[in-house]
Parts: structure tokens; C-alpha cells; sequence
């Protein structure tokens, strides 16, 4: 079943349950727009999609298992009827690019309304393209990232002075791992520390 035999079908995928409860209320007061699943992660939301046979996704950049930006690649190939809209804390050039490059159709902030994002369902479905005017001057002005999306992820948590193992936990890595990423973002950024590698990415817009 698709949307033009009646509302659009969206999936709403987003591990802060009050963010997507309060999203998925705001949605199905269009007439036009049925949220007709939700998801906590990345793994409920392929399954959900494909379940439902959804037209829209509106994924969360990062939740629990696959981020969001994989889980529309996995759709692309699943379930390729559906559009996908990634909504983000984090708009990160690097984290804009890949999901353009990955065929994700919408790229906005979690700050915008629920008006925009029902539009921007709309936009989406009719086939066309929406990414926030200013997430898309960001990553023009920044230029080409050298790192990779892990990279970034790690050098993220480092900027806020967690300790190596703390880093680990929270990225679901081993503290082998993270240090291998430190080294090569600090490589990569020519910088002489990771203090360094941080600032000059925070500076660049890379994370």
C-alpha cells in the first residue's frame, strides 16, 4: 500500500520516547499523514518500515543499533518505495554529506517545527528533496571532512574530556579501538594532541 491511496504512511524512529510520542500526536493531525509506526531503534525501524510497507521514514540520526543514516541504506535496498528523512541534534557537514551520498531525501534539525516536518514528509514523498538551508551552508563553508564517521564520533566524545574508557562505553567500542581513532584523527588533522585535533575540528565544523 502506498501514500496515494490514501495518507502518506510514515515510521517514526527515535530512541527519546517524548520527542517521538509528542512528533507522532502533531503528524496525525494532518489529514493528509499517518504515522503508522514508531521505533526506538535502529533495528525496530527496518522492521517496522518493511512491516508496514511505510512511504516515509523520519529517522533519528543516532539512536541504539544501526544510526539512522545506515538503516536508510538498508531501506534503499529493503524497501525502495520509501523515502527517508533523517532529523538530527548533531548536524554535522560530514554526517549531511553521508547522507545525502546514501540517498536519504531530508536532512533537517530536531529544532524544527512539526509544521516544517510535515511539510517536509510531504516534500519528500512527491519525490523531491529538503535539507535545513543552514545544516547545507554548514557543510559548504567546512569543506571535505578527513575523517570518518567513527572518527568523528570519537573525537566528539574526547572534546567533552571523557576518559578513554568512558569514550568506549558510550560508543560501543573497545578502549583499543578508540585510541586507534584518536591517533588517526590527530593524524589526519595534524594536530599534536587530541585537545588539539578537537578544537581544530569544532572549529572546521567536522564534529
Amino acid at each position: 500500500m502506498t501514500g496515494t491511496d490514501g495518507p502518506v504512511r510514515v515510521l517514526l524512529a527515535d530512541d527519546e520516547n517524548l520527542i517521538r510520542t509528542a512528533l507522532a500526536q502533531m503528524l496525525n493531525l494532518e489529514d493528509d499523514l499517518a504515522v503508522v509506526a514508531e521505533a526506538a531503534t535502529g533495528d525496530e525501524a527496518l522492521a517496522a518500515a518493511v512491516h508496514h510497507g511505510v512511504d516515509v521514514a523520519v529517522l533519528d540520526l543516532q539512536m541504539p543499533g544501526p544510526d539512522g543514516i545506515t538503516v536508510a541504506e538498508r531501506l534503499a535496498a529493503a524497501l525502495p518505495g520509501c523515502r527517508c528523512v533523517i532529523v538530527t541534534s548533531h548536524g554535522r557537514p560530514g554526517h549531511l554529506k553521508r547522507a545525502l551520498a546514501s540517498g536519504v531525501r531530508g536532512f533537517l534539525p530536531k529544532t524544527t517545527s512539526a509544521a516544517t516536518l510535515a511539510e517536509v514528509v510531504r516534500t519528500v514523498h512527491r519525490g523531491g528533496r529538503y535539507v535545513d538551508p543552514q545544516l547545507a551552508a554548514e557543510a559548504i563553508s567546512a569543506g571535505d571532512s578527513p575523517l570518518t564517521p567513527r572518527e568523528a564520533d570519537v573525537l566528539e566524545l574526547a572534546a567533552d574530556g571523557l576518559p578513554v574508557d568512558e569514550i568506549a562505553r558510550r560508543a560501543s567500542l573497545s578502549p583499543g579501538t578508540v585510541r586507534n581513532y584518536l591517533s588517526s584523527a590527530v593524524g589526519k588533522l595534524d594536530a599534536g594532541n587530541r585537545h588539539e585535533a578537537c578544537a581544530k575540528a569544532r572549529r572546521l565544523g567536522w564534529i
